[in-house]
């Protein structure tokens, strides 16, 4: 469960990101976020331990310098550093959270169950807004979008879920979604876990989820939620390995920028 905050309404922006963002001054998308954080005043703290790249965290820190911020880089590689007290001294001092891309199964083994782990969520849950990237977007929910098959038919054994960080219980999140065909896998994961909505973000586009659990989408190309509320029937408990699923009862919504979707009323509207 995500941590409990101070009061509901104080809880910080979710900021799941498909991955693919511009990274340029005019960046819509991290311009916005920086603005959350507190525009001049914001201490943005970057986490690049999904990247094997070590330029990764720099690179994330100059285009926040430019964009007008503060920025520090944490450079959590192995799970010993998650422990250190350094590190969870700078993210106290934070304003804000930013996950890069990589690999979600290195976020989720080296952070997962660390006083660092623990740390972002209970500095959300006060109010500090966190985004994330690509697989920083993927680690966001309780149950991780691990690995899976691409194609548009959910599958048994089309997903592979790993634990999240947690920080929402609402969706599931996936991303590069419509560029990397990636339909099939989102239903897989939300057969085997119904009480959750799918979010399958494109490539330069994000949505900003407010402490309401409103989410507005920012950016390119479209979010694609897919409602389980209603699911009738699932085949996935009895279908043969690697068989196409029957679900019934599905509720799509695709969403450009500006439209909206409350994930705790399963509400889409316009802006």
């Amino acid at each position: 469960m995500p941590a409990t905050p101070p009061d509901p309404k104080t809880r910080g922006y979710l900021i799941p990101i498909g991955g693919a963002e511009g990274k340029q001054k005019d960046s819509l998308i991290l311009s916005r976020f920086v603005e959350l954080c507190g525009e001049e005043d914001a201490r943005i703290l970057v986490i690049p331990t999904a990247s094997m790249r070590s330029e990764t965290g720099p690179e994330y820190m100059t285009l926040f310098e430019q964009l007008g911020a503060r920025a520090l880089c944490i450079p959590v590689e192995k799970r010993e550093d998650a422990f250190q007290e350094t590190m969870l001294n700078k993210l106290e001092e934070a304003t804000g959270i930013f996950i890069t891309g990589g690999n979600q199964l290195r976020l989720s083994t080296i952070l997962g169950g660390t006083p660092v782990a623990r740390t972002i969520r209970r500095r959300n849950a006060e109010g500090i807004p966190l985004a994330g990237t690509s697989a920083g977007a993927a680690i966001m929910s309780e149950h991780m979008i691990a690995s899976g098959r691409s194609g548009p038919s959910p599958r048994e054994s089309g997903v592979e879920l790993a634990p999240g960080l947690g920080l929402t219980n609402r969706v599931i999140i996936d991303q590069h979604f419509s560029q990397r065909g990636r339909m099939g896998r989102l239903l897989s994961a939300l057969s085997l876990n119904p009480f959750a909505c799918g979010l399958g973000i494109d490539e330069n586009t994000a949505a900003f989820m407010g402490p309401d659990g409103d989410l507005e989408v920012v950016g390119r190309g479209t979010v694609t939620v897919v409602d389980p509320a209603g699911l009738e029937h699932s085949s996935m408990s009895y279908v043969r390995k690697a068989q196409a699923v029957t679900l019934i009862g599905l509720k799509l919504h695709i969403l450009a920028a500006g439209a909206h979707f409350n994930v705790e009323t399963r509400e889409a509207r316009l802006a």
